[in-house]
């Protein structure tokens, strides 16, 4: 790839759909109805006659997916995330606002670093508060309202592979075996994708999986909310990874319906908020004040608690046999700790490399090398994010990579000056909502300016 990682990131970001439909290919199928999946028929539907979107649930019901089984817990869109579904979909973060999201303007976020409050950036872009239900099901339906997308309900059983092409894919509806044939197959079926069981029982290269063990449990509970119009909208507070507290951070968004939606999470055996009383309690005592606030509301229902073994990375970019007409996506190529929130954002940019591909006069007579070599900038930049963060929890014992010592001491310099220094704070921010490259923040200038910022501090 000739141009650096942070430049190919910045083009992604800034990729808009086609003016005009652009057909580069016949039938596109799509294994996996969820967001990733979604935002992939989103672009096929710009270079494809027609998309097929093959999910075992009925992707046409409202409500909380059985095939999601986190979708009951809190859920951040970036506004690196929000950036991309309103190039996908003008007028989305209106329709979202019309159906009970909460807008969330810097000046209605706080975030805390143990227990201290960081400072604003004014000229940060806005954010968008609103349960997982909601913001999947705006994108469903704005995805199945296109007149070339239809859904198939079914299980999907394995590929069809016609000597070096992938032409189809084998589903069971129910009433039996069939096969959906396709110019191009999308793998969207999250982190438990069996894609790499199918190229190994059909004679190709099993990608290598790469984990980082993180054992995270965190829990969400919702509770009423009075007033339309919430001040603050989001609330963060982390706790840095050493202190002397079980609960690594907790957080809580104004949603729909009237409603405040609170996470907390722990690691390893520290379960923090399995119970109700132990929710309310860890939100009283263990946090800034706001916390408390929320949690002397009345419960809506119980607590749901959830459990996070290991982020994952499928290599799809090393190998070296690859059938042609099949690329992954979303959670199905690499899946992070949920608590940096990268899952949407990262899926929305995957849909952006899926769509230069597609213009790039992709040849979908050989493997999509190309379209694998883009969503790499992707994945490296969420992966390095998340793993170094990751690396320095007290139980995560490696792999480290050459330089951790020195990139980690730096990291949390920057870290630091983010609660004082608001040009530290916006260049951090830009990175944490992948709107910029993580190398952008390893520039002698940005780490002078933190290290001047922490002595000041002190």
């Amino acid at each position: 790839m000739s141009r650096s990682p942070a430049r190919v990131f910045a083009a992604l970001n800034a990729v808009r759909p086609p003016d005009e439909a652009s057909p580069v290919l016949g039938k596109a199928v799509v294994l996996g109805g969820s967001v990733a999946g979604l935002l992939a028929a989103r672009v096929l539907s710009d270079h494809a006659e027609s998309v097929v979107v093959v999910d075992r649930d009925d992707l046409h019901a409202t409500g909380v997916r059985p095939g999601v089984p986190q979708g009951t817990q809190l859920h951040a869109l970036l506004p690196g995330g929000l950036h991309q579904l309103e190039l996908l979909f003008p007028g989305f973060r209106a329709q979202a606002v019309a159906r009970g999201a909460v807008e969330a303007p810097p000046a209605a976020r706080r975030n805390y670093l143990d227990g201290r409050l960081k400072v604003v950036v004014p000229d940060d872009d806005d954010s968008l508060a609103g349960s997982r239900p909601l913001l999947e099901g705006l994108i469903r339906q704005r995805v199945l309202a296109l007149p070339n997308v239809k859904t198939v309900t079914a299980r999907a059983t394995g590929l069809v592979i016609e000597g070096a092409v992938t032409t189809g894919v084998r589903c069971d509806t129910g009433g039996g075996p069939g096969i959906e044939r396709g110019d191009l197959v999308v793998d969207a079926m999250g982190r438990s994708s069996r894609l790499s069981d199918w190229l190994e029982q059909s004679g190709w290269q099993r990608p290598v999986t790469r984990r980082m063990p993180v054992h995270l449990n965190y829990a969400t509970a919702v509770f009423r909310r009075a007033g339309t119009d919430p001040d603050p909208a989001v609330v963060l507070a982390l706790h840095s990874p050493g202190t002397a507290v079980d609960v690594a951070g907790a957080a809580y968004f104004a949603v729909e319906d009237g409603r405040w939606m609170a996470m907390m999470a722990g690691y390893g055996a520290d379960r923090p908020g399995r119970t109700a009383e132990d929710f309310v309690r860890r939100l009283r005592e263990q946090f800034p004040p706001e916390f408390g606030e929320v949690a002397a509301n009345e419960m809506l229902g119980d607590v749901r608690t959830y459990g996070h073994a290991d982020s994952r990375r499928r290599e799809f970019h090393a190998l070296t046999r690859l059938p042609a007409g099949l690329v992954s996506v979303g959670d199905a190529v690499a899946s992070f700790n949920p608590v940096y929130g990268q899952g949407m954002t990262a899926a929305a940019l995957h849909a952006a490399c899926l769509s230069v591909y597609l213009r790039s006069g992709a040849d979908l007579g050989a493997p999509a090398r190309r379209f694998f070599a883009l969503q790499k900038v992707v994945v490296d930049a969420a992966w390095s994010m998340s793993t170094s963060a990751d690396l320095a929890l007290p139980h995560v014992d490696g792999p480290y990579p050459r330089g951790y010592r020195l990139s980690r001491w730096v990291s949390r310099q920057i870290v630091a000056a983010t609660v004082t220094d608001v040009a530290i704070a916006r260049r951090f921010n830009e990175v944490v909502s992948m709107r910029e490259h993580p190398r952008s923040l390893a520039t002698p200038g940005v780490i002078l300016g933190a290290l001047r910022a922490n002595r000041r501090a002190r």
